[in-house]
């Protein structure tokens, strides 16, 4: 599978957003690229430092990735999850994935929304924002892709 995704067998509707930032014809605060998976800041997010891990090419649910793309995805989550904590000073992440219902762009990702202790966000009703101004956006992403070039290192929980 990997190879055939090297050879480009995989091609992205035309309209797909996501396609777009991960072929790179569409900008995004990147904060990681991967052979298989980029990750960058949502663009309305639920707090600043909300970041959409998805796979390279186009795969609308979990259901249609590719059992080889698995690990892949969900260890780039797990990276930006860590990373978001000493990144943002969060005290922990909020990890989601849609399947075709509120699944604002049909193209698969996964939520990582830093979180803080009475934050307010509650259940799955998720307010969305904006960031100040692209320059306070940038630095987000910044200090999130300076925290996934560090090693990963377990979080104490009890904290």
């Amino acid at each position: 599978m990997l190879a055939q995704l090297q050879e480009g067998r995989y091609r992205a509707p035309v309209t797909c957003a996501f396609c777009a930032i991960a072929g790179g014809s569409a900008s995004a605060a990147m904060v990681l690229e991967e052979a298989a998976i980029v990750a960058f800041l949502d663009v309305r997010p639920v707090f600043p430092g909300h970041v959409l891990v998805v796979p390279r090419h186009h795969h609308e649910t979990l259901v249609d990735l590719p059992g080889e793309l698995l690990a892949p995805l969900l260890g780039a989550a797990q990276r930006v999850a860590a990373a978001v904590l000493p990144a943002l000073g969060a005290d922990g992440s909020f990890v989601a994935m849609n399947n075709t219902v509120s699944q604002s762009v049909p193209h698969l990702h996964v939520h990582v929304v830093p979180r803080r202790r009475k934050d307010g966000l509650r259940g799955f009703f998720w307010p969305r924002q904006r960031y100040e101004d692209e320059e306070q956006m940038l630095a987000t992403a910044s200090r999130v892709r300076a925290a996934l070039a560090e090693p990963l290192r377990s979080v104490d929980h009890e904290a």
